[in-house]
């Protein structure tokens, strides 16, 4: 156990290392059995944090995110946190001003993280597969960088499927009404 705690730090700190390094604008924490977002790795990128246009945190174990990584990483333009246990955003979220694409399937949400609608450049959402049944359509129309919102496989209300048509100007994506969400 402690053997497969070790080596999960130490990817985890190479790919910390090889973005500085590298100077990229890209760190990638898939698959690296996170359960939170590392504090140590804020000083290690601290100087090169503004220069991160997209972080990948897809298949880990994370229930949420601080405040302090939105507002760390606010360059951000695309987010991928697929894959883990989130269920709601931090209100800092707002601060990701440049986003264009984030990527929340295969999560816990039950209710859609309605901080999104405040970001002015966001093109794509991806909710699939969570638990949402109701959605801010209204919010959503006004958005107007918005291009297609996933909500397949979510068990959505009959009103927001009826609501949503007229409205949008943007595709979205629903699973037909009978199809099987599948087990948590």
């Amino acid at each position: 156990m402690l053997r497969k705690m070790g080596e999960a730090v130490a990817r985890v700190a190479r790919k910390v290392n090889e973005t500085v390094e590298s100077s990229s604008d890209t760190l990638d924490l898939a698959d690296c059995k996170l359960v939170s977002f590392p504090i140590c790795i804020y000083k290690v990128l601290r100087n090169v944090s503004d220069q991160i246009h997209l972080i990948t945190l897809a298949n880990n174990e994370l229930k949420s995110l601080t405040s302090k990584f939105m507002t760390t990483f606010s360059q951000l333009r695309e987010l991928h946190l697929e894959g883990n246990y989130l269920h709601r955003l931090p209100n800092e979220v707002s601060s990701l001003q440049h986003l264009k694409a984030i990527d929340l399937s295969r999560n816990q949400f039950q209710d859609f993280p309605e901080q999104l609608t405040a970001l002015p450049e966001l093109e794509t959402i991806n909710l699939e597969e969570n638990e949402i049944v109701d959605v801010p359509v209204e919010k959503l129309a006004t958005m107007p960088a918005l291009r297609v919102i996933n909500l397949r496989l979510n068990p959505l209300s009959a009103e927001v499927r009826v609501i949503a048509p007229p409205l949008i100007k943007f595709d979205m994506l629903m699973s037909p009404e009978d199809a099987q969400v599948p087990p948590p």
